[in-house]
Formats: structure tokens, C-alpha cells, sequence
């Protein structure tokens, strides 16, 4: 059977299937719901404080907590969102800017970003960043707007490059005259506020808003609100979804790991020709979901935390034990040689080790040493096999998922 007639086989068949789906997309955790369940006590909250620019007035900086999944990119947008509605009606001159900070990866990219959205020309690359900002800043007041920034996963920038863009964007109302801008943070690391300087954080920090994780009950009543629009009648068990919202609840109520277990048990069970979703789809889907969670986690990482795990990879093949974060430095010194990047410090190392640990891609344990006191041991959490994979496919660093490290050598042979 050539290429072709198994391709023809396979979407033929599911033309003819039996439909499970009526809008999978409603499923997609970036899909933003009319209403929020769950969160009434968060979008009042986050309400009460930008109702101000309605009247003229500057709102404060504002930092949103909460681990993944825990709604706090959908009470935002669905908050902000509102807000430019009424602001309309009120003839209020305001607009707000959403950007990742983990996928903009850099200062750079962000002031790029908000640039873009006040329709300012910047390039790609090619300025410095003060040039960049220079130029946010003039657009900016030229505009004579209330602008809210918003800076979601800011605890991924600020652990690589610091908080120098948050104390630029908390200074600029001083030089402001026409424009006002304020700050919206939203951090997965509760611990945020120990990374900034004294400066920043008594600008920045001014509202707090905390989300808590979703209970099992609160994750189910959220999935059976999403899956009235997702699912055709009767093509969803009761069982599956209680099964999803018990998961992702005994994984800190992440209600996007929810959405996207129904999501994927709804696609396995349409693979099958199945007219309805059971158990048996939602636990094939969980082993699919592990899998790819890793690949995606992998793939989304900064630069300097791909080098790491790099670093961690490699250290793995002259010692199973697990290796201290003195040898990692050291190897992953030489990794930023090969790819020309300005190593970062042996301490926002070791900030790294603790995200990626966090994270589950790693594994810090603190272990007795005996008489020589106790140190932190790291070692992969992922095969090895995944990462060459994953790093073999990236453009710029491809070529040290196969690379050996010189200092290799010297480090196993010296004490471990």
C-alpha cells in the first residue's frame, strides 16, 4: 500500500465516523469562555481595581500568583477585555497589551512587542534595547492613552535576564506626559517578589491577587460547562469526565491539564470509531498526554535552561549518582562557548536547576555527604533518549545533543 492509499484510508475513515465532537476547539485551554466558574471572587477583585481608568485615573501595578492552570490568564484577558468595552462607552482613552514573557524570551522581544501593539516600527533585531524602549516610550506618550501592560509567566524572564525591564516600565510614568501606564504580572512562582530589587518591588507590588488551585468538584463542574459546546449529546460518559477532574486535581488542580485529558480521551475515542468517550480513552490519553507534555516542555524552554538540562545530559554519562551544581557550571560554561552566548552566574544557575526541577524535568535532592556535610545531588527526570531528540531538532543547538563536552573528562576523573 503506497503513502497515498494510507493516507486516503485514514481521513476517508474519519469522514465517515461517527462525529464525537461538535467544537473541539472550546476544549483549548487558550479559548476564552463566556463565563469563568469558579473565579467570581477573582474577577471582582481584578475589576475594583482597574474600574479608576474609567473616571481618568491611573490604575496600580497589580501581581497575579498562582500555579498553572489556575485561571489566571483567562480572569485577566476576560477582565481586561471588559474593561476596553466599557472604557468605549465611557469615551475613556484606554488599551491593553498581553504578552508571554517566556515565549518572547528577552527585553528585546517584549518592548518589541508592545511597540507593535501602539502600531510603532520596530525590527526584529538590529537595536539595542534602551533604542527599543526609547522608542515605546515617545509612541507611547504620543498616544495619550491609559496602557496596561500585561506580563504573563514574568517569573521566566526575570529568573534569565532580571528585573531591569520591570524597573524601566515602573520608572516611566515619571517621564510620561500625555500617556499613563500601568503593570499587570502574572507569575506561576509564588516566590516572585525574592527576585526583585527593593526599587522594583515597592513600585511594582502595590495589589496582589492570589489563585488558588481547582478542587476535583470545581474542575468537573468546569469541564461539564466546556463540554456542552465541545460534545455532541450523549457522546460524553460521565465517568470520563469525573476521571479527568480526579487527575488533574491530584496534580495541583491544573484545569488545563483537565481540558486538554477530555480534549485527547475525545480524539482517541473518535480514532476508534467509538460513539462515546469512556474511562478506557481518558487513561490512553493520559500516557499521550505525559509524553508530549515533556517534548512540549522541553521545546518552550529558555536558552539558558535548554543548556542546562544539555549540561545535566551530558554530566549523566560519567556519573549515574547525580552531579552538583559546581560541575554542571562548568560544562555548561563550555555549552555557552559553542553556541556564543554570555554564561550566566553559578547562582542563576542553580535558580535554573530549581525551575526545571519544579518542573519535573529534573531531579535536586539533598543528600548527606557524611562528615563533608550535605549537598544538592541533580540528575535527569527524563530519558536521555527524549532530550537528544528533542535538542537534535533545534536550530541552534542541534549540534551539542551529540557534542562531548573537554571538561568531561577532568570532572570524572576528579572527586564526585
Amino acid at each position: 500500500m503506497s503513502n497515498a492509499d494510507i493516507l486516503n484510508d485514514v481521513f476517508e475513515r474519519f469522514v465517515a465516523n461517527t462525529r464525537i465532537f461538535r467544537d473541539r476547539e472550546v476544549l483549548r485551554h487558550d479559548h476564552l469562555p463566556e463565563r469563568l466558574p469558579h473565579r467570581e471572587e477573582q474577577v471582582r477583585s481584578l475589576g475594583e481595581t482597574v474600574a479608576p481608568v474609567l473616571r481618568g485615573a491611573r490604575i496600580s501595578n497589580i501581581l497575579i500568583y498562582g500555579k498553572t492552570g489556575t485561571g489566571k490568564t483567562a480572569v485577566t484577558k476576560y477582565v481586561l477585555n471588559y474593561l476596553e468595552v466599557k472604557a468605549k462607552e465611557f469615551n475613556a482613552p484606554v488599551r491593553f497589551c498581553y504578552v508571554n514573557c517566556r515565549m518572547a524570551g528577552s527585553e528585546y522581544r517584549v518592548f518589541a512587542s508592545l511597540c507593535q501593539s501602539l502600531g510603532i516600527s520596530v525590527p526584529f533585531t538590529g537595536l539595542s534595547v534602551g533604542e527599543v524602549f526609547d522608542r515605546f516610550r515617545t509612541g507611547l506618550d504620543a498616544s495619550a492613552i491609559f496602557f496596561i501592560v500585561v506580563l504573563d509567566e514574568v517569573d521566566a524572564l526575570i529568573k534569565v535576564r532580571g528585573d531591569g525591564l520591570l524597573y524601566e516600565l515602573t520608572r516611566m510614568n515619571e517621564t510620561l506626559c500625555k500617556s499613563k501606564v500601568s503593570i499587570v504580572g502574572i507569575s506561576n512562582d509564588l516566590r516572585l517578589k525574592e527576585l526583585f530589587d527593593p526599587r522594583v518591588l515597592s513600585s511594582l507590588s502595590e495589589e496582589e491577587v492570589v489563585f488558588r488551585p481547582y478542587d476535583a468538584d470545581e474542575l468537573r463542574n468546569i469541564l461539564f460547562e466546556r463540554s456542552k459546546p465541545a460534545f455532541l449529546d450523549n457522546a460524553l460518559s460521565e465517568g470520563a469526565v469525573s476521571l479527568c477532574a480526579a487527575l488533574a486535581a491530584a496534580e495541583h488542580g491544573d484545569a488545563r491539564r483537565a481540558l486538554d485529558l477530555l480534549r485527547v480521551a475525545g480524539e482517541v475515542a473518535e480514532r476508534r470509531g467509538a460513539t462515546v468517550v469512556l474511562e478506557e480513552n481518558v487513561r490512553e490519553a493520559e500516557k499521550h498526554i505525559e509524553h508530549n507534555r515533556v517534548v512540549e516542555a522541553l521545546k518552550n524552554l529558555t536558552l539558558h535552561s535548554k543548556l542546562v538540562v544539555l549540561s545535566v545530559s551530558h554530566m549523566g554519562k560519567v556519573s549515574s549518582n547525580g552531579v552538583i551544581t559546581g560541575e554542571i557550571h562548568e560544562v555548561y560554561n563550555e555549552l555557552c562557548q559553542e553556541v556564543g552566548v554570555p554564561p550566566l552566574t553559578q547562582r542563576r544557575l542553580g535558580t535554573l536547576v530549581n525551575e526545571l526541577d519544579s518542573m519535573g524535568l529534573l531531579n535536586a535532592k539533598v543528600v548527606s555527604m557524611g562528615r563533608y556535610g550535605r549537598t544538592k545531588k541533580i540528575k535527569l527526570s527524563v530519558p536521555h533518549s527524549v532530550i537528544k531528540n528533542v535538542f537534535t531538532a533545534d536550530a541552534r543547538l542541534g549540534h551539542l545533543a551529540d557534542y562531548e563536552p573537554k571538561c568531561l573528562h577532568m570532572i570524572a576523573s576528579g572527586p564526585n
